[in-house]
């Protein structure tokens, strides 16, 4: 959530900063702003709306001149969304200027401490009370912006990802990080700050990802310093060649950045399992399990732990690794795992999933495992992230940049590795015959193709979302494995449409959620043939004589279900352990059809954010 961008060289700032705010709009926010120095001042403009209504206003208000700037996106946390809480935030005297992303938690009893120095606060915001400490600092102690950073960081508790300057010194931008990423894109003679790599693609491949603690001193012509900002140690930093390209974030001809994705799933599957499945020769081949085959055959448990539609992936590993590896596993929402003071030991080894590597309930949950001696195992999409960096092992989904905040393409493709996972543990445990191994492997080699085949239904699907987009409520069923497809479903269609939903496993439907049907109700049944298939049919059929309308997920060649369905959706026929791999695809189509005819913002979907990075 939120969205920094800065930069800092020969260029002209405001096109490279209001571009690389366009990049980041996927990260969800509700204001945006820029702070430029033009050779003689300080120009700021920010406003409540989008990058287009910053611009808008920045027409009016600024001139756009300056090769020294910093922009942001701003997701609220402490105070509304509005003109004056929008970032950048101006000191009292004028000088310095911050953008911030982040939570500072004592904000209130710093705020006080500084109103009696004399300081006078013009937003609700916990970032005004940061820039005016540093500034105190900077004052009191008689210090340089750098230092002066440094000693105020020290001073807060929180999360931050900062970009400081100095307008009478506006040859250099500070930036810190803690708990929320931050990249610098390093040109010739010239750096680019964001909080990931999008906005500098096009100018760039090298790039520093700050650490946590870490804060960096960027000077025009004279380069980069990173320290700790514990100690002041300096570090010697550490450029990463950038693997993605801008074409990679590109709509690419779709409409929304969230149908190109569903429609990228194939291929995000298939350079998921390639290089680790070789399925000639009957192997799985994934460093970090083999390196750590010892953790997971003595583990007690696995825990999963993970927030959102990552959460949903780790219920169905649940079923895939107690099904296949027979490991007991417990799926945990990391937002609740990390409060409740939870039993971990040196024997469990802990799997940490998240899109963004970024996602804050995870991290810590991650920092507690691993205090307690866990073995933590990460599975994350985003090379060099902080959960890539933070867990003892892992491995990349390789889906590629998403940008639609409703994960599609992120679910498949955890799903995938962490099969690759729990057949690769099944095999070295002896809990799966040959033959069967072998059929998995053949099975999850052609998912590809039978996702591409399943997203031929995109019109038929369309046509059925004409006839339920007024609908108030939904309701998702399914069992088995499809449960947590239920559960993934109803949560893309809240996500995006704002229809209440729900997932539920279908047997629990007798337990309360029938009450909810009648002719107004639209269910949407995962009924394909693998599995309790006898069981939900007889859910239909109780759902059917209570007048709702069903939408059936089923196998391609049903005949029993279409009897009963009001509309059925086909897909491919596959194992049973597969099958959410194939049963997810019509279900993302629907919300993603559905929220399009309500005139919903797709790919911006109000109050989320895609990288949650503060609790």
């Amino acid at each position: 959530m939120c969205g920094i961008v800065g930069y800092i060289g020969p260029r002209e700032a405001y096109p490279i900063i209001i571009e690389g705010l366009k990049r980041l709009e996927y990260r969800g926010y509700d204001s945006a702003g820029i702070a430029l120095f033009d050779g003689n001042d300080l120009k700021v403009s920010k406003t409540k709306g989008k990058v287009a209504d910053l611009e808008e206003r920045s027409d009016k208000e600024i001139t756009k001149h300056g090769s020294v700037g910093i922009g942001h996106t701003r997701w609220a946390t402490h105070g509304v969304p509005n003109d004056v809480n929008s970032h950048p935030h101006i000191s009292n005297s004028g000088d310095l200027v911050i953008i911030h992303n982040g939570i500072i938690e004592n904000y209130e009893s710093l705020k006080k401490e500084l109103i009696s120095r004399g300081y006078t606060f013009q937003s609700d915001t916990d970032t005004e009370v940061l820039v005016n400490l540093i500034e105190d600092v900077k004052k009191q102690e008689n210090v340089k912006l750098g230092k002066a950073v440094q000693i105020a960081l020290n001073q807060v508790i929180g999360a931050y990802a900062i970009a400081v300057f100095d307008k009478n010194k506006p040859e250099e931008v500070v930036i810190a990080r803690l708990g929320s990423p931050l990249a610098v894109g390093i040109g010739e003679d010239e750096f680019f700050i964001a909080s990931d790599a999008s906005p500098f693609l096009e100018y760039t491949k090298d790039a520093i990802y700050l650490e946590d603690e870490e804060m960096a001193i960027i000077r025009f012509h004279k380069g980069i310093k990173i320290r700790k900002i514990k100690d002041d140690s300096l570090v010697d930093p550490y450029i990463q060649k950038l693997q993605i390209n801008l074409e990679q974030i590109e709509k690419s001809g779709f409409d929304h950045f969230m149908l190109k994705e569903i429609h990228e799933q194939p291929k995000a599957i298939t350079d998921t399992y390639r290089g680790r499945l070789v399925r000639q020769e009957a192997i799985i081949k994934m460093a970090g399990i083999e390196d750590n085959m010892k953790k997971f055959l003595n583990a007690d448990r696995i825990i999963i732990v993970a927030c959102g539609t990552s959460w949903h992936a780790g219920l169905v590993a649940e079923y895939i690794f107690e099904d296949l590896a027979r490991i007991p596993v417990e799926v945990e929402y990391a937002s609740e795992f990390r409060y409740r003071n939870p039993i971990i030991t040196e024997k469990d080894v802990i799997i940490a999933i998240s899109q963004s590597g970024e996602t804050a309930d995870t991290l810590a949950a991650i920092k507690l495992a691993k205090s307690k001696g866990a073995f933590v195992f990460g599975v994350c999409n985003v090379v060099g992230s902080s959960i890539a960096r933070e867990t003892h092992a892992g491995a990349y989904t390789h889906a590629g940049p998403e940008i639609g905040v409703a994960s599609t393409k992120a679910f498949t493709t955890q799903i995938t590795v962490l099969t690759l996972m729990a057949l690769r543990l099944s095999r070295a445990k002896g809990t799966i015959s040959s033959s069967d191994f072998r059929r998995h492997l053949l099975e999850l080699e052609m998912i590809p193709a039978k996702v591409e085949e399943s997203l031929k239904s995109d019109a038929h699907i369309r046509e059925i979302s004409e006839i339920y987009k007024d609908a108030s409520n939904f309701l998702y069923l399914g069992r088995g494995y499809n449960f947590p497809v239920a559960l993934e479903g109803a949560l893309k269609l809240k996500e995006i449409s704002y229809i209440h939903a729900e997932g539920y496993p279908a047997a629990e439907m007798k337990h309360g959620p029938i009450a909810l049907i009648d002719e107004n109700m639209p269910i949407v049944v995962i009924a394909t043939k693998k599995g309790h298939y006898e069981k939900v049919v007889s859910n239909i059929q109780e759902i059917k004589s209570r007048k709702g309308k069903i939408i059936g997920i089923v196998t391609k060649g049903d005949t029993q279900v279409r009897e009963l369905a009001d509309h059925v959706i086909e897909v491919p026929e596959t194992l049973e352990s597969l099958s959410p791999l194939l049963n997810t695809i019509p279900l993302q189509l629907l919300s993603y059809h559905i929220a399009v005819m309500l005139g919903k913002n797709v790919d911006q979907p109000r109050n989320l954010a895609k990288s949650v990075t503060v609790e």
